[in-house]
């Protein structure tokens, strides 16, 4: 799995759980709009910064993130971020 999958599937299932599991969607529910933005750039972010993490502690190779351990890896971070964004809230509008 590929760095780019991984983010993509992170934030496509944060959106599913959040809509989905029974106590956890209800409470997200009952959030106001721009609470339920911020825990989502949130999570996301820490799923982003999680890739570059494990590039950077020598995990590169076992996951098959290609973002390196550089400034040049973190802007391959900004634009998987920006990926992660974009895929967490069309799977949130398309599901119920």
């Amino acid at each position: 799995m590929s760095d780019v999958q991984l983010v993509i599937l992170s934030s496509a299932f944060l959106s599913l759980l959040f809509s989905y599991v029974p106590g956890l969607s209800d409470a997200y529910s009952a959030k106001s709009p721009t609470f339920k933005r911020l825990v989502m750039l949130v999570l996301l972010a820490l799923v982003s910064l999680s890739v570059f993490g494990l590039s950077c502690a020598g995990f590169a190779s076992f996951f098959n993130i290609t973002v390196a351990c550089n400034q040049a890896g973190a802007i391959d971070l900004l634009s998987m971020f920006v990926l992660a964004l974009t895929t967490n809230q069309a799977v949130f509008l398309l599901s119920p």
